[in-house]
């Protein structure tokens, strides 16, 4: 059972649920050391006080907020939990709003919300079956580790996530990154609808969503163990240096899609567009002439 990492309640109008707050994800990622490598000795981070020039212990460790390059205010953290905050100790619902209407660029990692004893069952059991019948998802305040956050409670299961979100202010602004000005047929886009078709799946299941990285260094480090040599890495495919025709991409894309899934009618698969395709620029062109002809006469 994962350990709870903050303790509170869900203040939904007049109705509070006392919960614990659980990690809802686990990390199994292979993690290294940072070592010495003529003898392998381990490479640790030692805390030096710069005025005194020596290793300090945690107990002398504090924040502080440097106001100019001499002056700076300590803030110990028991001033931080004792801040005048109605979500201190409160995950505070503020709205309810379709998920649809979340870009997902805002929302953060996921915490499980486990309702704390007997007297938490109803109101918590009340939240999730209302939140699930209304197929809505919640928004909230809350404060945790030194901030104030944004939250969106949704309903897995039979429980109830939090998912951190990021203040409007926290995204950047994507136009400076869009590309120039070009030029997309309808063939072309009809073409990747129908890559979309053969890629499409049910769920995320399969050889497809495995963490091959992970296992890759797992077999690395047994195969170093083993004072063998590890598996020999695929050449990569060499590129051309030439401009891509994407209806040629799309067209050998859909098929290797196609032989991937062995054709077994689990899905059902469009054929690339043909005539459909070829005809919308020629009602486009006409639709351009026709809108030409009374600028002539005028």
């Amino acid at each position: 059972m994962p350990r709870s990492i903050w303790s509170g309640a869900i203040s939904f109008g007049l109705v509070t649920v006392p919960i614990h707050v659980v990690s809802a994800t686990e990390d199994h990622s292979i993690h290294f050391h940072r070592v010495h490598l003529p003898d392998m000795g381990r490479v640790r981070t030692r805390k030096i006080c710069e005025l005194e020039d020596r290793e300090v212990s945690p107990s002398e460790i504090g924040k502080g907020y440097e106001i100019a390059r001499d002056v700076v205010v300590p803030v110990t953290d028991q001033e931080l939990r004792d801040l005048p905050l109605p979500t201190a100790k409160a995950i505070e619902i503020v709205a309810f709003i379709p998920l649809e209407s979340v870009d997902p660029i805002r929302i953060a990692e996921g915490y499980y919300l486990q309702p704390d004893g007997q007297v938490a069952a109803k109101p918590y059991k009340l939240l999730r079956q209302a939140l699930a019948r209304s197929e809505r998802v919640a928004v909230a305040r809350y404060a945790w580790s030194g901030r104030e956050r944004l939250g969106l409670l949704r309903v897995r299961d039979d429980a109830i996530v939090l998912h951190a979100m990021r203040w409007p202010d926290e995204i950047r602004d994507p136009a400076s990154l869009t590309p120039p000005p070009v030029d997309v047929s309808e063939e072309e886009i009809e073409g990747a609808l129908a890559l979309m078709d053969t890629m499409t799946v049910e769920e995320l299941t399969g050889p497809d969503f495995r963490d091959t990285y992970t296992e890759a260094v797992a077999e690395m480090i047994k195969a170093k163990r083993e004072n063998r040599e590890p598996p020999a890495v695929p050449e990569p495919a060499a590129e051309t240096g030439q401009l891509v025709d994407l209806m040629a991409a799309l067209n050998a894309s859909v098929a290797k899609a196609r032989e991937a899934r062995g054709d077994d009618g689990r899905a059902e698969v469009h054929e690339m567009p043909k005539r459909t395709a070829k005809k919308a620029p020629a009602r486009k062109a006409a639709a351009k002439n026709t809108a030409r002809k009374p600028r002539r006469s005028a």
